[in-house]
């Protein structure tokens, strides 16, 4: 079978591809843009792909493909009703980051709220060496013990986030959006969260139902003194909105390691804010993240080669 990778340097030069170098006909790409995918996959009877698109004009031109590995836990970039009309198997890999995102999200949560940029900024820009006194008060924060986390989007993410947030002695709100029913009855209306929340975390999809899931009208909703990470997908969060919510002061901060074009361009106007970390889509990136995630890929092939695609269809 021929194997075609078309985006290898979205899992990093560490990783050992070896296993799947022992396929008789296995294709390494780099990096794949939309004008290369269909003549790269058009051989192909597997192809594995972290975020080119394969869509329908992909496909049709794919004839022997058979299987799409998706080297993430997100589908978006794949059209999954034309795959199954063309009886084409797509797996993805889930719960590889679950430690290294829920990590990252306390890392921005802690930097937010120990203003711990702005701080590290006075020492390099020479301001502590000008203090006066042996410390700086300029930049006050307060202790996280008691505060209320707000999450929205409670997968295994979610909950690893819950549990190390209650290591700080954080309250936790769960959020519920309208139209889903939930077994569990710790859940609050999404408006409560927004308003009662002095963080609220997002770990949900991006489906047509949460894009722009927060807009003008939520950030009203919330305190002055809150802030708000996304570390799930970008389009959750509207980014005009969030620019002018931001500039307005009507929210303290946010942190947020996507954004809805990636990568961000280099004139986007949430740069030229002094109140938001921006991270380049690192979340999950953590080397054992990524050694999970290939094999999870590797496995998802054995298991299609032995005839038990229904294991790891999406």
């Amino acid at each position: 079978m021929q194997i075609v990778i078309l985006d290898t340097a979205t899992l990093g030069t560490d990783i050992n591809f070896s296993i799947l170098e022992k396929e008789r006909d296995l294709t390494k790409y780099q990096t794949t843009n939309s004008s290369q995918t269909a003549k790269r996959i058009e051989s192909a009877d597997i192809i594995i792909t972290n975020k080119v698109i394969i869509g329908k004009n992909e496909m049709q031109n794919a004839k022997k493909l058979k299987l799409i590995c998706v080297a993430a836990t997100g589908t978006n970039n794949i059209d999954i009703e034309e795959a199954k009309k063309r009886d084409i198997v797509v797996a993805n890999v889930k719960n590889y980051s679950t430690e290294a995102v829920a990590q990252h999200t306390i890392s921005l949560i802690l930097s937010l709220q120990n203003s711990l940029i702005e701080f590290a900024n006075e020492t390099k820009s020479g301001n502590w060496s000008k203090s006066p006194i042996f410390t700086m008060l300029n930049h006050p924060f307060n202790e996280l013990k008691g505060k209320k986390l707000g999450v929205i989007g409670y997968g295994t993410i979610g909950k690893r986030l819950a549990e190390l947030a209650k290591v700080f002695g954080v309250e936790i709100l769960v959020g519920k959006r309208k139209g889903i029913n939930y077994n569990d009855t710790q859940r609050i209306d999404i408006e409560i969260l927004i308003r009662e929340s002095d963080i609220i975390s997002i770990h949900t999809p991006l489906t047509e139902s949460t894009k722009n899931l927060f807009s003008a009208k939520e950030f009203k909703m919330m305190k002055k003194s809150a802030f708000i990470i996304n570390t799930a997908r970008g389009g959750i969060i509207n980014e005009n909105d969030l620019y002018n919510a931001l500039k307005n002061k009507d929210i303290r901060a946010a942190a947020i390691d996507v954004t809805e074009n990636e990568p961000i361009q280099a004139n986007h106007p949430l740069l030229e804010l002094d109140n938001i970390i921006i991270t380049p889509h690192i979340a999950w990136t953590s080397v054992e993240s990524r050694k999970k995630l290939f094999e999870g890929i590797v496995n998802n092939i054995k298991l299609f080669k032995a005839g038990r695609s229904k294991e790891i269809m999406v």
